[in-house]
């Protein structure tokens, strides 16, 4: 049984964090962030599929591929590092460095991420200033980890965490994380940075093949504008600390992690979703009956992507044409004549077309459902017994005026 408690990254055993003020672009906010473990940890990570790849993201790639253990993440917001060529990854080397250095560690055990405006350069000098103050400031505790969470929003408007607890061999087990990502967001990997301590015991392998497997249905569910970022980075570090029997194999104990593991990026996609730039609502696609599941999750996320259903749903019109244009185009196979729609929200629920026409239906009950803070579109497709889930947000005025003038 899956518990959700309070906190973040520092919930489970041996990690601690840090949020500072660096002035790396921001001024008077935290943008600075430090993950870090008492004890050495296996790591796993995806990245972004954009070929384009910030320097953060190749060397983390091949940290992560290489370095028997990890123990710490170094994270900045404000500017990316992405587009800056050698002295892009000269810097990558001088924060691991440094932070190495400081917590007493090899630099080839530090993670790096950034996120921000792309083709900046960094200031060397803050941010080597920056980890000096997370290296003093980090602790075990709640605050700390909130401070972190904090520290790597760019235009988002909440700090994004949870944490739970499961018990895996008699042992209580407990999964912590934090992202941030509110545009140039789109699924192809996860678009965001997001950061996962757990103290499970596990073999590298098998946490590596867990959150591969995951991010098909949690992080790689969610859009916000179609832009899949040069920045995308998941890290997933586990230190053991919980001293189950080690999990080298499938099985129970596996199983009970990987539920446990997709209870928090489900989590924070959702939150990420509904934060997009803008937004005024999380928008829900739900397909069920879908033929295979590779048909229902293209058929979900291509509701989510439709930029005339997201603006549909920002001006609480049931234009359900918009809908069924986006399962249409997408590449799956199916009969539009079975095809049932519906919207749902905490405000009741309307069958909006099936049978190959629109049903009897109230506008003002459907417009008073698109009008909720969470809205759902359920499309039963009735070609089979597979179905998935996307997450997106409404499409408003506000995504253009925070993009219009992003960079200044």
């Amino acid at each position: 049984m899956i518990k959700q408690i309070e906190g973040g990254v520092t919930a489970a055993k041996g990690f601690m964090a840090a949020g500072v003020e660096a002035g790396v672009k921001y001024e008077n906010r935290r943008d600075m962030a430090m993950v870090y473990s008492t004890v050495p940890c296996v790591a796993a990570g995806t990245f972004t599929s954009n070929i384009v790849k910030a320097a953060p993201v190749l060397w983390d790639q091949k940290i992560v591929e290489e370095s028997p253990f990890v123990q710490a993440v170094v994270v900045n917001s404000g500017i990316a590092n992405a587009c800056t060529g050698q002295q892009g990854m000269d810097c990558c080397e001088a924060e691991s460095r440094c932070a190495g250095e400081l917590l007493g560690i090899p630099e080839n055990t530090v993670l790096v991420a950034s996120t921000g405006v792309i083709g900046m350069q960094l200031p060397l000098d803050r941010i080597r200033k920056g980890i000096h103050k997370l290296a003093e400031a980090k602790a075990d505790s709640l605050e700390a980890g909130l401070d972190a969470a904090k520290a790597i929003m760019t235009t988002d408007t909440v700090p994004k965490q949870i944490a739970v607890e499961v018990v895996i061999g008699g042992k209580k087990v407990t999964l912590g994380g934090m992202c941030k990502g509110a545009g140039m967001i789109h699924p192809n990997m996860c678009t965001m940075l997001g950061f996962l301590t757990t103290d499970v015991n596990i073999s590298k392998e098998l946490l590596q093949k867990a959150v591969r497997e995951d991010v098909a249905d949690s992080f790689n569910m969610i859009s916000v504008d179609g832009d899949t970022s040069t920045n995308d980075t998941l890290l997933v570090l586990a230190n053991g600390l919980a001293e189950n029997e080690k999990i080298v194999s499938q099985g129970e104990e596996y199983d009970a992690f990987c539920e446990a593991l997709h209870f928090v990026t489900r989590y924070l996609a959702r939150k990420m979703a509904g934060d997009g730039e803008g937004a005024t609502a999380l928008i829900e696609a739900k397909v069920v009956g879908a033929a295979t599941k590779e048909d229902a999750r293209i058929l979900a996320k291509s509701v989510i992507c439709s930029s005339l259903t997201k603006a549909a749903v920002f001006g609480h019109d049931a234009n359900f044409g918009r809908i069924l244009c986006a399962l249409g185009y997408s590449g799956a196979k199916f009969n539009p004549e079975k095809v049932d729609l519906y919207f749902q929200s905490k405000s009741g629920e309307i069958h909006i077309f099936g049978h190959g026409v629109a049903c009897d239906y109230s506008e003002e009950e459907a417009t008073k459902v698109l009008s909720d803070p969470e809205v759902t579109i359920l499309a039963d497709m009735h070609m089979g017994d597979e179905e998935a889930v996307a997450w997106g947000c409404d499409l408003s005025y506000d995504y253009v005026k925070i993009n219009a003038d992003y960079r200044s």
